[in-house]
């Protein structure tokens, strides 16, 4: 749904989070269910659908994911995609979509949620919510409500926009987050590759007293990998990146290059789990800790499996966001910063029919 006062971040606007919800049932009676985020019109990724996609799935063993997953990825490089205009993004989207309803099924097949079938590292993770975002007419006392609701619904760590201004306003405006947040609290700053490297080599030096946990996506989409690992070498900040990537591969190069410290990946976007716990172990063998981008109920499964998980990632602001707060049953409850990892088996989570009436459309 619009907003009257768009959330704005650096330099654009928060669009409409779409979302794909794919669900499978399998001969054996189990459903499983996946999604797929889209900031993007959701026009490209419903036309597979409607042109014949389901008619590769169908037949297939939800119980093999890797095998159906590399089927539906590699069609971005195939001739029948081509022939009936399926974009790239849109099978990258729709592949992770069904790649994660296929692990749904395979964790309710085997009765257990799917951290302990990746591996049962933990059963509880700590969570941020995403908020400072800039709006217009939006001032300081408007900045700082903002923050009290979040520090009020017991969150412990805050990542806030920034680079919308100029490098001094931003700091100003930065400081002062800093200052309602507290010393008690973490930050986290999220440039969304606004600055190019000599801005963002400065401003790491003018963030260091703020003490940030990480500086997200601080250079300019162009060269962001080669920008963002001579932004390491500068400062001991540690610099995460990684849900701008289109697949796993570019997240790879981040790892390989050394560019990052913190790996945030979508498994909603591109991957599934599947791709999401190769990149999980990647991040282990090279001393990178994960952090995903976005929906913290369905990463928590893969983040709570290995020693690489770091955080989860909430958006809790009801106005940003209603689908978080409204599309699962009884969701797992956000207390002091913390939230367990669902117990039922797979995804360990339930869809709210009234949600998906509200906001969703039924395309098949």
């Amino acid at each position: 749904p619009k907003v009257s006062r768009p959330h704005w971040t650096a330099h654009f606007v928060v669009p409409n989070g779409n979302e794909l919800l794919v669900k499978m049932h399998t001969s054996e009676g189990i459903t499983g269910f996946g999604l797929a985020t889209s900031y993007t019109p959701l026009d490209p990724l419903l036309k597979p659908w409607k042109s014949g996609l389901a008619d590769l799935i169908v037949g297939e063993s939800a119980l093999a994911p890797e095998r159906l997953y590399q089927k539906l990825f590699n069609l971005t490089s195939s001739k029948i995609a081509s022939e009936k205009g399926w974009t790239r993004e849109a099978l990258i989207r729709c592949s992770a979509a069904v790649d994660l309803a296929a692990w749904d099924i395979v964790g309710k097949a085997a009765g257990l949620p799917l951290y302990k079938l990746f591996g049962g590292f933990r059963d509880e993770l700590p969570v941020y919510a995403t908020c400072g975002y800039y709006r217009e007419g939006k001032d300081k006392e408007e900045l700082r409500d903002e923050l009290q609701m979040m520090k009020d619904q017991g969150h412990h760590s805050f990542k806030v926009k920034t680079g919308g201004l100029s490098l001094k306003e931003d700091i100003d405006r930065l400081e002062f987050i800093r200052s309602v947040l507290g010393d008690d609290k973490e930050m986290m700053v999220d440039v969304n590759r606004a600055w190019d490297l000599k801005t963002a080599i400065e401003g790491a030096k003018l963030l260091k007293p703020l003490r940030p946990r990480w500086l997200e996506e601080p250079v300019r989409w162009e060269d962001d990998r080669r920008g963002v690992k001579l932004l390491s070498l500068k400062t001991d900040i540690p610099i995460s990146a990684g849900e701008s990537e289109m697949t796993s591969f570019g997240c790879r190069s981040l790892i390989e290059e050394q560019a990052i410290q913190i790996l945030q990946f979508d498994c909603t976007m591109y991957g599934g789990f599947t791709e999401g716990k190769k990149l999980a172990a990647l991040c282990e063998l090279n001393h990178v800790q994960v952090a995903p981008h976005h929906d913290c109920f369905v990463h928590a499964q893969l983040v709570a499996s290995t020693p690489a998980g770091l955080i989860l990632e909430a958006f809790t602001d009801p106005e940003r966001d209603p689908m978080q707060a409204e599309l699962f049953q009884d969701p797992p409850e956000i207390k002091n910063g913390m939230m367990k990892v669902p117990q039922k088996p797979g995804l360990g989570l339930e869809l709210s029919e009234a949600a998906v009436q509200k906001f969703g459309e039924q395309i098949m």
